[in-house]
């Protein structure tokens, strides 16, 4: 059984950093890539990034390139969300998630969840 725990959620102003965790219990964490979401009100869940198992990262949202990345320490079992120059809509509830690969899937087969951390960011 795998457990996943966000920490880091803050409210912040407009172009503060930001660092959030993802601690990982279980099994052969350095196997599985890791995904960050988020879900702003009233929308959607979006996938932001991933990192394969090796620590290589992949983006998919277009507004976070230069500003957010992501690393991660196998000897620790945690992902790390590192978030710059952070801007309103960046505002979401921020989610980890394993992938079902040690790479990071194109269609995203994520298993298993955390219970997401809240990210605040006023102008």
């Amino acid at each position: 059984q795998v457990q996943l725990v966000e920490t880091g959620g803050d409210s912040v102003q407009v172009g503060d950093s930001l660092r959030l965790s993802c601690a990982f219990s279980g099994r052969s964490f350095i196997s599985y890539a890791m995904g960050w979401f988020r879900q702003a009100p009233g929308k959607g869940r979006e996938r932001v990034l991933c990192i394969t198992s090796s620590g290589s990262s992949t983006y998919y949202e277009e507004s976070v390139k230069g500003r957010f990345t992501t690393s991660r320490d196998n000897t620790k079992n945690v992902i790390y969300l590192q978030m710059n120059s952070l801007k309103p809509e960046d505002t979401a509830v921020y989610y980890c998630a394993k992938e079902h690969y040690y790479y990071c899937s194109t269609s995203g087969s994520y298993d298993y969840w955390g219970q997401g951390t809240q990210v605040t960011v006023s102008s």
